[in-house]
């Protein structure tokens, strides 16, 4: 197991999350805590099984409601428009499908596709009595093997949830897989900040707010404390373009947000 000290890992133990590695070692991370490479996807169940219902009343919170910033500037840079079809992957409890439903309309089609269960319950309830319900669809599945054909979505996004999957190369494969030819991929996803003083504030806030703030509201600082940690092994921005690039996708780009705490990277399927 990694200690605390090692808060920013290094490339060796972020290359662990590469789909080679774990074929070779059997094993992926949880956080800090290595564990068996099938085992890591019944620990993500029950992560979000514990945090559902306040998922995003939590996410507002510790990011001081910026969170909904970087979201929508996501969903501007795929420039979707009406009759578009969006596969939203790991979407859980819809925020990024209702912001691309504003785009698509009714004419289009937007699939949360997450393999828990209780967050899409979540969503549906915040879709219900809204237009959104008649063209957001709530698809339980596994990101390794996204259960619709090939080149079937115009756009397929993955926001804050593709370091929880096990094989994320896999993952960002089955999107491109059903993706039309031309379709956008995008990625939303925590990073690590480029200033050094702001890093460490930023390391001294989730290793001890983060989880202080989840036994206050959600009764449990663990999975928060485990997030602290899945940020720090995911692969920095430069890594993950390069990972996007090899697995397919062109015009790959990436955006850094609040000092590299976020970064987007958007590509397309040639």
């Amino acid at each position: 197991m990694l200690k605390k000290t090692d808060l920013w890992s290094e490339e060796d133990k972020r290359q662990a999350h590469l789909d080679s590695r774990i074929e070779q070692t059997q094993s992926a991370f949880f956080g800090f805590e290595k564990v068996a490479a099938d085992e890591k996807v019944y620990k993500v169940r029950r992560h979000f099984d514990r945090v559902a219902r306040r998922y995003d009343l939590m996410n507002t919170l510790l990011s001081f409601g910026i969170h909904y910033q970087w979201k929508r500037l996501s969903i501007r840079i795929l420039n979707l428009k009406p009759g578009d079809h969006v596969l939203d992957v790991c979407g859980g409890t819809g925020d990024l499908s209702m912001m691309a439903g504003r785009y698509v309309q009714k004419t289009g089609l937007v699939v949360d596709y997450d393999i828990n269960r209780e967050m899409m319950l979540v969503g549906k309830d915040k879709i219900n009595g809204t237009a959104f319900r008649d063209f957001i669809r709530f698809v339980q599945g596994d990101a390794e093997k996204v259960s619709f054909p090939d080149n079937s979505f115009d756009a397929a996004l993955v926001g804050f949830g593709i370091r929880n999957v096990t094989r994320i190369e896999q993952g960002f494969e089955e999107m491109r897989r059903v993706l039309k030819p031309g379709g956008q991929l995008m990625c939303l996803e925590f990073s690590k900040p480029a200033n050094r003083l702001f890093r460490r504030l930023y390391d001294i806030y989730s290793f001890y707010f983060m989880p202080l703030l989840g036994r206050l509201v959600v009764g449990t600082g663990q999975p928060y404390a485990c997030l602290t940690e899945t940020i720090r092994m995911f692969p920095l921005p430069e890594e993950l373009a390069a990972i996007l690039k090899r697995i397919g996708f062109t015009n790959v780009t990436y955006r850094s947000l609040t000092n590299g705490i976020a970064v987007i990277h958007h590509g397309t399927k040639a």
